[in-house]
């Protein structure tokens, strides 16, 4: 995947951590508004750490 999709994808995913953090802060929710976040950190984390997946040459 090319960086700039990955960037792209990157702002996304921190962008939409961010609005249910605070929608679910203003729900009343102590622990999920911190699991939305380390989630989010973590799917960001993970797509810049782990490989594409390609085809095999045989």
């Amino acid at each position: 995947m090319p960086p700039r999709i990955k960037i792209v994808l990157s702002l996304l995913v921190a962008i939409a951590a961010v609005i249910v953090h605070l929608f679910q802060n203003a729900a009343g929710q102590d622990v999920t508004k911190w699991v939305v976040l380390g989630l989010g950190a973590f799917m960001i984390f993970s797509l810049w750490l782990f490989p594409e997946t390609g085809r095999r040459d045989r």
